[in-house]
């Protein structure tokens, strides 16, 4: 299983990735806590990324796709990726390193944007300093709209998208996303 979650900021994302991964036993790889730990532990990407982070400013590609890289080295070819790919170009930069199976299905969390910026408002008591300020919300999904919605055309077009409402609770979105690849994988 090689399950892609996409979504706005505060569509559920690593909630549901955290769900998946239990249920099918499969690692979790989320992007941006892989690059918050290299922020923690002061690397040289860490460095690099912290500024960036705390302006709610998207990590350049070759940072990204350097820990995604490393992490799903070690992923036995199983895995939920959440937060990455992010763009049609990181999108094909993993597949030109990992195979064209890179993916064998993409979920799509869609939230209106008002649901995002609730949910983003209320994470801020969790310590996600890039959650605090209304314009870096903004920033973050006037970003996602313009790189991140590509992305949800190029996987569509690959027949790999599956598309769910992310504004039920947790529960039913992850029941949800279940019915719809078990939907995909018997047609």
């Amino acid at each position: 299983m090689r399950l892609i979650l996409l979504g706005a900021p505060g569509s559920g994302k690593g909630t549901q990735a955290a769900a998946l991964a239990d249920h099918f036993g499969v690692p979790h790889i989320s992007s941006g806590e892989l690059l918050r730990r290299q922020v923690a532990a002061a690397t040289e990407v860490g460095r690099e990324v912290a500024s960036l982070l705390e302006r709610g400013e998207l990590a350049p590609d070759r940072l990204v796709v350097a820990v995604v890289d490393e992490a799903l080295a070690h992923a036995d070819r199983s895995y939920i990726l959440e937060g990455f790919p992010r763009t049609v170009s990181q999108a094909r930069e993993a597949e030109a390193r990992h195979g064209a199976r890179f993916a064998d299905a993409v979920v799509f969390l869609h939230v209106p944007d008002d649901v995002a910026r609730q949910r983003l408002a209320g994470r801020t008591s969790d310590g996600r300093v890039d959650d605090r300020d209304p314009d870096v919300i903004e920033r973050r999904l006037r970003r996602f709209h313009a790189d991140t919605e590509p992305l949800v055309d190029y996987y569509r077009g690959r027949n790999l998208l599956v598309t769910v409402d992310a504004t039920p609770p947790p529960p039913a979105v992850t029941r949800a996303v279940l019915a719809a690849l078990a939907a995909t994988t018997q047609s």
